[in-house]
Formats: C-alpha cells, structure tokens, sequence
C-alpha cells in the first residue's frame, strides 16, 4: 500500500512540475518600452475592443493561422486599411517611429500569448 500511494505521490508531483514549466514557457513579458513607444493602447487594450480589437481578440483570431506572424509584423511595420472596423492601422512612423522586424516580432509574441 505505501509503494502505490509513494508512486501515486510522484506522478502527481511530476505532472504539476510539468504543467508549472508550460505554463513558465507560455508567459511571455509585455514589452512595454515598445508598447508604450508605438502608443499601442492607444487603440487596444488587452481583453476590450476599444478603437481596435483587444490583444485578446487578435490572438484568438490569428493563433491558428498559418504565417500569421508575417501578416501582423507587415500590419504593424507599414500599417494597413482596417480589418476590425473603420480604424485602420497606422504605420509604425506615425505611431512612435520605425519598427525592427525583431521588435514587431516581440509585440507579435507578446499579443499572441494574450
């Protein structure tokens, strides 16, 4: 009897390790340098539409698309007409100055973990 509930007591253990380091890979940091340099709440917020679709609503659009994230850097870098509504996307110069492709790619990161 101690040796299955001492194997049951390492499974559990085990698993909540597991769930602990996906959900530990899965937090991405807001970077809020970026953030706040493209005036990005602005327009969003995390979880209400506002001027524009929240973080959320873009991450639950866009997660399973295939090559989403090179249709949102090129959103974010050039801007484009609306797809939300009648706010479009401003380009990246107008909202606080040039965005990197590696700082788009952050943004993107970031929103699609919301």
């Amino acid at each position: 009897m101690k040796h299955s509930l001492k194997t049951a007591l390492l499974v559990t253990v085990t698993a909540l390790a597991c769930v602990a380091r996906n959900a530990a890979a899965e937090l991405v940091v807001e970077p809020t340098e970026l953030v706040d340099q493209q005036h990005c709440m602005f327009c969003h917020t995390p979880d209400t539409p506002f001027l524009a679709p929240s973080f959320h609503q873009i991450a639950e659009r866009y997660r399973d698309t295939p090559n989403a994230h090179l249709m949102l850097e090129d959103k974010l870098r050039r801007g484009g007409r609306a797809h939300w509504g009648d706010t479009p996307m401003p380009v990246a110069a107008e909202r606080g100055g040039p965005l990197s492709a590696e700082d788009a790619k952050r943004l993107i990161d970031w929103v699609m973990s919301q």
